[in-house]
């Protein structure tokens, strides 16, 4: 990295480099910053996303990418890629502005970003999360708390008071997902961020939103500290990379987070930076159609007989809750159906359903989180957590939305689900026909 000149008031060429030289991050860096219009004006949240400016010399459309580790000169914004490069400048400084953060930064996965946020925990320190979590964060933390010396404390967080119980002066962090994944549960972010500040100023609520995105949900106007998100997910949209988003608003909690990234090097790659951005610019469009194709299936299950999850539908016991933080229901549900083979033989015969781990794709994903994203989590845990063996998850796309229902209809058929002719297939998504003799 380079070093200050020794001798103050230095008028060489080498010192007015240095006096360039932002140390505070303040000034915009050159081409291709800003990723915001400069006219003061705030446009709605699907133009925000597509609306970038740059100053690259050639008035590019599209951001350059700046395949470089390593940049000329002495003094200037950018040295060498593992500490900063334009294009992953631009990006950060495009999810700020979506997420309502004052910073933003990128790194090669999702759980590379909770590693980044978990860093600032030291021996001793206790953190308080889920019940119901994805595997690699339950993975991470019981390895902090194996290797570590960190306590970590499992509670049910849709209930604020079993937060409240667990608060205290060695509270280090509150780690939230909501909806959680895969019982599609709603945590109280306001609540317990409120509960534990009162408690503990310097805890940390941190909250995973990739189920939902900056689209449809903003944790840190909420009251949250940290927000961080696979941008595998939603943000990509097309599972064509690996990205982890984290954002602050406290400038010493995102130094902290930056000085980690830089040395581990752990920053995401100037590539994968410009696919991200180019991802996030149809993300408004993708979950609209996810989302509506998402609302249509989850009612067809639940006229079926089947116990569905999901928030946008009003059956769900924490519909007001979810929706009185967020902008939409999102696009993954899920669904039991009362025995483990049966659900087994559902996710075997879809077609259209991809069987994969992961969301947030334009194509529909089939799953069961106990087989697959979740087996990290032992046998005894999932049972303790009450966590159905038999629980699908469908992780809804972009294509044709009755398509997607003569497909799971067809699996739901052969698989025994449901007691329907192969010939009435589309006869079972018709309102008008009542539904079908029953869930298996």
């Amino acid at each position: 990295m380079s070093q200050a000149p020794t001798a103050s008031g230095d008028k060489s060429s080498l010192g007015k480099a240095f006096q360039k030289l932002d140390l505070e991050g303040h000034d915009l860096p050159p081409s291709p910053a800003p990723s915001s219009p400069r006219n003061g004006r705030k446009y709605a949240l699907a133009t925000e996303l597509v609306y970038t400016e740059g100053t690259d010399q050639y008035n590019a459309s599209s951001v350059p990418i700046y395949q470089s580790a390593t940049f000329k000169g002495i003094g200037n914004e950018y040295d060498y890629t593992r500490s900063g490069n334009p294009t992953r400048t631009h990006v950060e400084r495009h999810l700020a502005k979506i997420m309502s953060a004052n910073r933003a930064l990128v790194v090669s996965s999702g759980m590379g970003a909770l590693d980044v946020i978990t860093r600032v925990l030291r021996p001793g320190d206790e953190v308080i999360t889920g019940d119901d979590l994805y595997g690699g964060t339950n993975r991470l933390l019981k390895y902090l708390a194996t290797n570590g010396g960190i306590i970590v404390h499992h509670v049910d967080t849709t209930d604020p008071e079993a937060v409240r119980r667990f608060v205290n002066a060695k509270t280090a962090m509150v780690l939230l997902e909501t909806p959680t994944n895969p019982l599609i549960k709603i945590v109280d972010i306001p609540s317990i961020a409120q509960i534990t500040h009162a408690t503990n100023p310097s805890a940390i609520v941190a909250v995973d939103n990739t189920m939902l995105s900056p689209i449809l949900s903003n944790p840190l106007d909420l009251g949250a500290d940290i927000v961080y998100e696979s941008g595998t997910k939603y943000l990509s949209g097309h599972h064509d990379l690996m990205a982890g988003v984290i954002a602050v608003n406290d400038a010493a909690l995102g130094d902290k987070m930056y000085f980690s990234i830089n040395a581990s090097g752990c920053g995401l790659s100037p590539f994968d930076s410009w696919l991200l951005l180019r991802g996030i610019k149809t993300l408004a469009v993708r979950m609209e159609k996810q989302q509506s194709n998402a609302m249509r299936i989850a009612s067809f299950l639940e006229d079926h007989g089947f116990r569905v999850r999901y928030p946008g539908l009003k059956s769900h016991p924490q519909y007001d809750l979810h929706h009185s933080m967020a902008r939409g229901a999102g696009a993954v549900l899920s669904f039991e159906t009362g025995d483990v083979t049966v659900s087994e033989r559902i996710v075997e015969s879809a077609q259209l359903w991809a069987i994969s781990v992961s969301f947030g794709c334009v194509n529909s994903l089939i799953s069961m989180p106990c087989r697959m994203s979740h087996a990290s989590i032992d046998a005894k845990t999932r049972a303790e957590r009450n966590m159905p063996e038999d629980i699908i998850r469908l992780c809804v796309g972009i294509e044709d939305v009755d398509d997607l229902i003569d497909d799971l209809s067809r699996a739901l058929v052969q698989a025994g689900a449901v007691t329907v002719s192969v010939e009435n297939f589309r006869a079972i998504n018709a309102p008008s026909t009542g539904p079908a003799s029953g869930a298996s």
